[in-house]
């Protein structure tokens, strides 16, 4: 029992090591080597506990978007009416990008990788489609859908909000001299 509990606190370390290292660094910037020293283990151990470079991405992956998806349907919780919700969702957007870009790069990094790697990109596509469930489900749920808007599932509009939620954030991160960018994400609030 002791060994399981030693066996879980290792690859948790390591796994959180590689969370840090790619969200501050990217990943082209950090070897298995740097995740190592991070995490303060030998290099050998991250082979042990996930097998290769992609194992280990995975996990990362797994990790964030339980993280997003957690942080977003509690969000979304917040409030009853679907202005509420949405309002509550812009909030943490912009509130991430002010605390914790890194989870916002991170999640462009790793995006670009699923691009190559059919793995990463099953799970990034589980992922958003977590989001725009979640999207659907608490804001676009038996609400009445603008004029301009009809002929549109509440499916295609969750993703058009998610879309342009996430193309915000990254134009955000990418252009911090322009202060005003998060104020963009308010933008999304016309669909009501």
């Amino acid at each position: 029992m002791k060994q399981d509990a030693e066996t879980k606190n290792q690859s948790e370390k390591i796994l959180l090591a590689a969370f840090h290292c790619i969200s501050s660094k990217g990943y082209a910037n950090v070897s298995l080597r740097d995740i190592a020293n991070e995490a303060g283990v030998v290099l050998s151990q991250l082979n042990y506990y996930f097998k290769n470079k992609e194992g280990l991405f995975t996990e990362v992956i797994k990790l964030m978007a339980q993280k997003y998806l957690r942080e977003v349907e509690q969000c979304l919780q917040k409030g009853d009416a679907p202005k509420d919700k949405i309002s509550s969702l812009i909030k943490y957007f912009q509130e991430m990008l002010k605390t914790n870009p890194a989870l916002f790069r991170l999640l462009y990094d790793l995006t670009g990788l699923a691009l190559w790697s059919s793995a990463l990109k099953d799970l990034l596509c589980s992922l958003f489609k977590g989001l725009s469930d979640l999207i659907e489900k608490h804001i676009l749920h038996d609400i009445p859908i603008r004029r301009n808007l009809e002929g549109y599932s509440p499916k295609s509009i969750a993703r058009m909000i998610l879309g342009a939620m996430l193309g915000t954030a990254i134009q955000v991160i990418l252009d911090s001299e322009e202060k005003n960018l998060p104020e963009a994400l308010n933008a999304v609030e016309i669909i009501f």
